[in-house]
């Protein structure tokens, strides 16, 4: 590429996609981008997918079990029980309905993140009040770490920025996102919360003190918000910086075998391995079910210290959960780091764009750059970042811990 910067990458005004967005809602938006054949067709197969019944990412279509357990991880669950009832009563009656569903109804799954509205379930937040907005960042900070409440906040901004960006904060905005909450609120049973819409989906699952979240996708277009005041940031430079330095730190030898393609969109992929709406990413939207096997090195072969960035890296997808869980959870993935694939696509030079996934029977997670959607780059660029979180083997959405609460 030519330029570093996004700017040279603006979409002109008369771009199509402008057009269609521009001084519309965001039904009659959602309307003319469906009508095209392409997003009908990535609608049904979502669909198709979403119907199906839940069995979880697996290397081989068998969930492994015994890999989950209720258990007390000092989660502070009165606080967010309090903000979450809290939320409720903001709420209009015709919001209220939408917002609360059965602790297993199927729009747990239902998250996607495109800017078009694949569907319309639970409330958006721009719809509704103040003090409902006010509530939700209540709820969020009482299930995140302080680092992952500025995370998602600043997702959510960045995506105001790009609508800044078009004149197009009509479809883009810090408050486009759908909300849904799961089961009744309680310090002792099975609820939960998910937010989702573009570049943010944020799935919590909450039994007790113990807090699930996942699925996550977090992306951004661009990766930075330069509006030149306070709220400026440089967003996934952790994530970046600390899967490129585990890759440099292998051998020649490692490194070859870790690569499983040279190009970003290389001639020998197979045609499921790329596609235009996740690219790269195999654990997106509506891929609950897929089968990954796993795929470049095992970390069973790497010394201490790349294990150590190896888990370094790791901790840095899972920065957004608060510290009890997000110790609990880290154990959780050191205890199966001989079972652990780490695997790459594209170059590991200083400038290069990548991508990469982390792999094992609890966690799965992937780092993508991507090519542009808002912005004219056809080739990926490290201004537009995909990242996702999964935990394999049937704990998407704590539904394996949530069937444990049933026997």
């Amino acid at each position: 590429m030519s330029s570093n910067s996004f700017r040279d990458y603006l979409l002109p005004a008369d771009a199509p996609r402008i057009l269609a967005a521009h001084n519309v809602d965001v039904a009659t938006y959602g309307a003319r981008m469906l009508a095209t054949e392409k997003a009908r067709d990535l609608q049904a197969q979502w669909q198709a997918s979403l119907d199906e019944t839940f069995r979880g990412i697996t290397t081989d279509g068998r969930v492994r079990d015994g890999l989950f357990a209720l258990a007390d991880e000092g989660f502070a669950v009165d606080e967010a029980v309090a903000v979450a009832r809290a939320l409720l009563l903001t709420l209009e009656p015709s919001q209220h309905q939408r917002v609360c569903q059965p602790i297993d109804a199927p729009q747990w799954r239902a998250w996607y993140n495109p800017e078009i509205p694949f569907n319309d379930y639970g409330v958006r937040l721009e719809a509704t009040s103040p003090a409902t907005r006010d509530a939700f960042l209540g709820l969020l900070r009482a299930c995140t770490s302080e680092q992952g409440f500025r995370k998602v906040s600043r997702l959510m901004d960045a995506n105001h920025f790009l609508g800044e960006l078009y004149d197009l904060n009509n479809i883009m905005n810090r408050w486009s996102f759908h909300f849904m909450l799961f089961g009744e609120p309680s310090a002792d049973r099975p609820w939960g919360w998910s937010i989702y819409g573009h570049h943010v989906a944020f799935c919590c699952f909450i039994v007790g003190r113990q807090l699930t979240i996942a699925p996550t996708f977090m992306g951004v277009e661009p990766n930075v918000i330069d509006r030149g005041d306070d709220s400026d940031a440089t967003l996934f430079s952790d994530e970046e910086r600390c899967g490129l330095a585990l890759m440099q730190a292998l051998t020649p030898r490692q490194q070859k075998r870790a690569t499983i393609f040279q190009q970003m969109e290389d001639p020998a992929m197979p045609p499921e391995r790329f596609n235009f709406a996740d690219q790269r990413h195999l654990g997106g939207a509506f891929q609950d079910n897929r089968m990954i096997p796993y795929e470049g090195i095992c970390a069973a072969e790497f010394s201490p210290a790349q294990r150590k960035m190896l888990m370094a890296t790791i901790a840095c997808f899972l920065d957004f959960l608060p510290d009890a869980p997000r110790q609990r959870r880290l154990a959780c993935i050191e205890q199966h780091l001989e079972e652990t694939w780490w695997c790459w696509i594209g170059g590991c030079g200083d400038d290069d764009v990548f991508y990469y996934r982390i792999q094992s029977p609890v966690v799965m997670l992937e780092f993508d750059h991507h090519s542009g959607m808002w912005l004219t780059n056809e080739q990926p660029a490290r201004f537009h970042i995909h990242t996702i979180t999964r935990i394999p083997n049937g704990n998407d959405y704590g539904k394996a811990l949530l069937a444990q609460t049933r026997k």
